[in-house]
Order: structure tokens, then sequence, then C-alpha cells
């Protein structure tokens, strides 16, 4: 079979399930594994470089509102790849090119792939995602243990925090404008051990303010920018230094947003793991990715 991921978190689940060697197109943001990088890239980002927080969010909602996505599809590259089966989503449209572009295109390609959207709003969505790609390639085995892996770890973060008081916290997934944290980042959150003030479970992420945030008093308080690794978390965060100092939360930490939260792929588990490390460090000492955080 030979497969197109145009959404990161599909290229992660197709390596996790061992179709790594089927996987012959990605976006230019499929980074992780790093084998991901021997595929053709058929996507390129329309926003240009070096844009501010408060600029990319204006870009995005100007070119989102007239229809249109940030992403440009390669479709003679596409084509020329003869795909099976083209792997999209349609929950964002920030995240991947336009489904709807995918379906018309993909319809004129030769060899007639099946094309399947990925929307999981919840956590416990995104393993039914694995399922779905499973079905589609022939890797149930593959995904039976994936999953059973995925819910042991699960498993072990909550009797871990079982018996730990419940921490408030709020996750910030865009400083300027403020965004908070939705879909499956509130559950994270609560299988934690904590309690997400402003965060709904399965929605989207909500536009916000610093003066919601100072209101719902978190003690903690999560910096994961959309697309953005910790180190550029950590660097966002401090060029919003007052606006979270002023929050009075006792622990503001900048984590991986890219990695291990806004996709929606089997690294979340890794994600779960760092946000009960910060709640909980007595009885989760250690994490599988960094969390920085920011002096005051």
């Amino acid at each position: 079979m030979r497969i197109v991921s145009l959404v990161p978190h599909a290229t992660e689940i197709c390596f996790a399930l061992g179709l790594g060697d089927q996987v012959v197109g990605v976006t230019h943001e499929c980074d992780w594994p790093p084998d991901a990088a021997d595929a053709a890239a058929v996507t390129r980002d329309l926003l240009e470089p070096g844009l501010s927080a408060a600029q990319i969010d204006a870009a995005v909602k100007e070119i989102t509102g007239e229809g249109k996505a940030i992403y440009e599809l390669d479709e003679q590259l596409l084509a020329e790849l003869e795909p099976d089966l083209i792997l999209t989503q349609a929950l964002c449209p920030v995240c991947a090119v336009s489904y709807d572009d995918v379906v018309s295109v993909a319809g004129k390609i030769k060899s007639k792939p099946e094309v399947i959207a990925l929307d999981p709003h919840t956590f416990g969505e995104t393993m039914v995602d694995i399922r779905t790609v499973a079905q589609a390639t022939g890797a149930e085995r593959e995904a039976l243990t994936l999953i059973a892996t995925q819910r042991a770890r699960v498993d072990a973060v909550e009797a871990a925090v079982a018996d730990r008081p419940m921490i408030g916290a709020v996750a910030i997934e865009w400083l300027d404008p403020v965004f908070i944290g939705g879909h499956w980042t509130p559950q994270l959150i609560e299988i934690a051990g904590g309690v997400d003030l402003l965060g709904m479970p399965g929605e989207p992420s909500p536009q916000s303010s610093w003066d919601a945030v100072r209101e719902a008093e978190p003690q903690v308080i999560f910096v994961m920018p959309c697309g953005i690794d910790a180190a550029g978390a950590l660097e966002a965060a401090e060029q919003h230094r007052d606006e979270l100092a002023s929050t009075g939360a006792r622990k503001i930490v900048a984590i991986d947003g890219s990695a291990t939260f806004s996709r929606p792929g089997p690294r979340l588990v890794d994600g779960l793991e760092i946000i009960a490390h910060v709640l909980h460090p007595d009885v989760l000492p250690t994490a599988p990715g960094p969390a920085l955080e920011l002096e005051l």
C-alpha cells in the first residue's frame, strides 16, 4: 500500500503501527519520527516566516475567514506518488490542507485513493483513530499492541495520582491573543491529577483573556503554544512574563505543544506523563520530555 499522510499525527500513527515503509508522502511539518523525512513533502506553508504570535493569529483568521487553508498542496507531486490511501483531517483549518480540497484532488488521481479524515475531539477518540488507520491498512494486530501499551501507561499515571490532591491548572496554547487548550487537553490534565479551570473537554480551544486567567486563580499554568517546542514555549512565556506573573500561579511551566499536545497521536501519552510530573513530582519524579519552569 502507498500512503500519503497530510497531517502530522497520522504520520506518527502510521510509523507507530509499523507502516513507515508504506508512507510515500507527508506534510512539510511531519518531523516525527525522523524517518518521516525520507518521504516526499507534498505541502508548504503559506504564512510568511518571522511573524509574531499576534501577526500569525491575524493572518490565520484572515485566510481561514476566506474559506482557505494556510497550507498549499502540491497536486502534481501527489498525483505522481499514486497513493492508495490519503490520511487527512477536517478538525482544524489551521492544521492541514482543506479536507474538501483533498477530496477534490483525490478524485482526479489515477490510483483513485481512499481518503480518510481523522477528526478526534477527545482523548478516547485519539485511540479510535489508531484503530481506524489499522483497519484501513491491515495493521489490526499492531494496533492492539500499541493501544494496550498506551492504556497501561495511562493506568499507571491514574494509579500514581489517585490519592493526591487535585491541583487547579490552566493550559495556554497561544499567548497573543490568549487561547486556552481544548479538545483532549482538559482530559489529560484531569487524568494527571489536576482540574482544568478554563478548558472544556471535547470542545474547541476558546479564545480568552489574561483577566479570565487571573480570575481562575490557577496554581499551575502550562504554556504550550500550538506547533512550538518547549524552548520556544519558554521564550514565548518570557515575552509575557508580566501577564503570567500577575495570575498568582505558583508554577508556570513551558512544555512542548508541538510534539505532545497539538498532535493527537501516540505522543499524547508523553504529554499526560509530563503534566502529571509537573503537578505531582513526588509520585512521578521523571517525565518523557522537557518541562521548563519560568523563573519569576
